[in-house]
């Protein structure tokens, strides 16, 4: 006599793409397809014009894929493996292409089989269910699902578990009380912002130093303009971080902090990050549309560089670092144009070389954090871990060479003619050494966590360094 309980012999159908991953693998494959052959994407349009199937069949075809990389809903494997131990068949069903879902089973070893897209077929709705009927009998089956598309399974299966549905599948899942596995984590709108990096406009503050260096501190229409192109130049920025972060999707899931990012953890939906892209840099161009002509030129370059940055140049050895202390660089040169104020040459010289030393910081502990023995591969830029000492060097001599063109600037006839006590401005040398040198022990004693502007901006010590030196500044100039 057959004493099983009856709902074990029903069988489990999986979803992929929102319900086993937090992710969706087109927009994964996507974006992994303009990281690893970026010549290809031109052939995206003709793929989609031959349909969704086509497209995925063609996207998963060109990618080197690791699905021990994917973020997984743990509630739900968990589950899996619940059932899997009960002895219940579970089949993976989903619109993602068969390539993907088959190393997607392979690796968690959970499902006795697999459904999926291929070059044909887009396996996705009344398709997905139509196949799943047809292997059921009157026990009928069971269904995780989490979208839209998933409602015609829910409401088809025996026993429906809805996980962190979408707009529509949670009001069907109200209405019918499913079970529900909800979301956990950040809300989307924090993860949003998260990924902005609002944290790192403080790098903008940049564009105000040829105002303070003019000292109009009291020109409204010069301040006005300022804080317009600091908030254009922020919100460009941002727009860059959410698509840098797409294209390191791989490479951030591999790191032990970054896999923690919005993107790479799953808790914001790539299309959403593409929009809030695309809003966040609507908004910079319309600030700069107020500003004046060569304002919008400079953007246009820094999003230029920074393009060409997140798509190759940050795996370039020297080149990355070099385009990172220019990019800081640029934003000075944002500022002085929005208000109308030259750049001098004494504040270009002293800008690259002081933002080359800290962007050398910054290669040097990230290279740290993936220890001895890290190849270009495992990094993800340009450097191995034997490299380490060289960086170090290298961004030690930087930070020397801005100290030096400081105090030649102050030897100069210039400071002479803009300050009644230009004396004064000699603290500043130490303070630029003090600032220099305390990140770089702090670097090589793993002890350097954040950006190293930001840290700056966040530090105490480092904070008090820059008020003794506002202070002569302002000394120097009106004592």
């Amino acid at each position: 006599m057959d004493a099983r309980v009856p709902h074990l012999d029903r069988p489990i159908f999986v979803d992929l793409d929102g319900t086993l991953i937090r992710s969706d693998l087109l927009w994964e494959s996507l974006f992994l397809t303009a990281r690893q052959q970026p010549a290809t994407l031109w052939k995206v349009f003709g793929w989609a014009a031959a349909g969704k199937a086509r497209l995925k069949a063609e996207l998963a075809r060109n990618i080197d894929f690791d699905p021990a990389l994917l973020p997984y809903r743990p509630e739900v494997v968990e589950a899996l493996r619940v059932a899997k131990g009960e002895g219940r068949r579970i089949v993976l069903a989903t619109g993602a292409n068969e390539r993907l879902a088959h190393a997607v089973a392979d690796h968690l070893g959970l499902f006795d089989d697999v459904m999926a897209s291929c070059d044909a077929v887009n396996l996705t709705a009344s398709r997905k269910l139509e196949r799943i009927a047809g292997e059921c009998d009157e026990r009928g089956f069971e269904y995780y699902g989490n979208s839209r598309e998933d409602v015609c399974l829910l409401d088809a299966a025996t026993e429906a578990t809805v996980v962190a549905p979408d707009r529509v599948a949670g009001r069907w899942q109200r209405a019918t009380g499913s079970n529900l596995i909800a979301e956990s984590g950040l809300g989307r709108a924090k993860a949003a912002l998260k990924a902005m990096r609002p944290h790192q406009w403080a790098k903008n503050v940049l564009v105000f130093v040829p105002l303070v260096l003019t000292h109009d501190f009291f020109n409204l229409g010069m301040v006005l303009a300022a804080l317009a192109a600091f908030f254009s130049f922020s919100f460009a920025a941002s727009s860059v971080y959410l698509v840098n972060d797409l294209l390191d999707l791989t490479a951030d899931r591999k790191h032990k902090t970054k896999k923690n990012r919005p993107f790479a953890s799953g808790a914001l939906p790539i299309p959403t990050g593409l929009l809030l892209a695309g809003a966040l840099l609507s908004t910079s161009i319309v600030i700069g549309l107020f500003l004046p002509p060569l304002y919008l030129l400079v953007l246009a370059g820094y999003m230029v560089a920074t393009t060409a940055y997140s798509f190759f140049i940050k795996r370039m050895l020297l080149i990355d670092v070099l385009t990172l202390a220019g990019l800081y660089t640029v934003r000075i040169i944002a500022g002085a144009e929005a208000t109308s104020i030259g750049a001098s040459f004494w504040l270009l010289a002293f800008s690259l070389f002081f933002f080359l030393s800290l962007a050398l910081v910054k290669r040097f502990t990230e290279l740290q954090d993936f220890g001895i023995g890290a190849s270009r591969t495992k990094t993800g830029r340009g450097y191995v871990s034997e490299d380490l000492e060289t960086l170090s060097q290298a961004g030690m001599a930087s930070g020397f060479a801005s100290v030096m063109v400081l105090a030649l600037y102050i030897n100069s006839p210039e400071v002479a003619a803009h300050y009644t006590q230009p004396y004064l401005v000699w603290p500043l040398c130490p303070i630029l050494l003090y600032i220099i040198v305390r990140i770089w022990v702090l670097a090589r004693r793993e002890q350097m966590h954040d950006d190293p502007v930001v840290f700056i901006l966040q530090d105490w010590r480092s904070q008090m360094m820059v008020a003794i030196g506002g202070l002569m500044f302002l000394l120097a100039a009106y004592a």
